[in-house]
């Protein structure tokens, strides 16, 4: 069980709300598109949003079947210009499904995000009962580590850092840890990882203190460095420290993702 102090809400306004499902809606109109999920992405997702934080919409949709008789593919992702509270952009299916097959660890992320604006849940059933299948502990290593390692040499050198980037460096490497203990997908959900990752209980109070400084404050706060979170950065990203063995065993068959698309395409 998590400290209380490690449990946060934030969550997503009823206005707020109504202006993405508008959105959503205005875009499905738009593009001729069905979206089939639709989630938050970033921060408010993680678990960790700060007063001012905006909204990062993130969606999976499908069109109408004509769109796929083509000799020349379309355009497979749809992005919208980003305002001050909204960032929207959307996976056509058929390239989600290639994601999915590459093992892409962002992707799999939004499927398992605590805030859904949208589910068709025939679909979205679907594409959750293909991760475990397609996730590679091998790929999901190296991709957070290597963001780790990259956040963690942009923005954390100073004696003052920026309190959002602890969070950049210190949640991917939990997902190591959850990758490297069998634990299979990391979850999206900050506390999730922490809670299956972290014992250390001087750790985990300052842990405690980080995420209540970050919700309570502006994005662009900064702060000293944490001693025991910086401590564990730098062990973790220690290029000696020894590393299990993985295999990249996943399912290499498209005929599952094809029929899936079938389906979609044509329902």
């Amino acid at each position: 069980m998590l400290p209380m102090e490690l449990r946060t809400s934030c969550g997503v306004s009823a206005a707020m709300r109504m202006r993405i499902q508008q959105t959503l809606c205005a875009l499905e109109e738009e593009y001729q598109i069905r979206i089939l999920y639709a989630c938050e992405s970033g921060s408010r997702g993680w678990g960790f949003a700060s007063t001012d934080s905006d909204y990062d919409v993130r969606f999976i949709y499908v069109h109408r079947p004509e769109w796929y008789l083509r000799v020349e593919s379309g355009r497979d992702v749809i992005e919208m210009p980003i305002d001050d509270e909204l960032d929207v952009c959307g996976w056509e299916l058929r390239k989600t499904l290639g994601l999915i097959k590459r093992s892409n660890p962002t992707l799999m992320e939004w499927l398992d995000s605590p805030i859904v604006y949208r589910n068709e849940e025939r679909a979205t059933a679907a594409l959750r009962a293909l991760l475990p299948d397609y996730f590679s502990g091998l790929r999901g290593r190296y991709h957070y580590l290597s963001m780790a390692r990259k956040n963690f040499r942009g923005y954390l050198q100073g004696e003052e850092v920026r309190l959002k980037k602890y969070f950049y460096v210190l949640r991917p490497l939990l997902a190591v840890r959850w990758i490297e203990a069998g634990k299979g997908v990391p979850p999206m959900r900050f506390e999730q990882l922490v809670a299956g990752t972290v014992d250390d209980a001087d750790l985990l109070d300052e842990i405690a203190q980080l995420l209540h400084a970050k919700c309570e404050a502006s994005e662009a706060k900064y702060g000293p460095r944490m001693k025991k979170i910086h401590e564990f950065i730098q062990y973790e990203l220690d290029d000696n420290l020894s590393r299990c063995e993985m295999v990249d065993n996943v399912a290499c068959s498209d005929d599952v993702l094809n029929r899936l698309l079938f389906q979609e395409v044509n329902g």
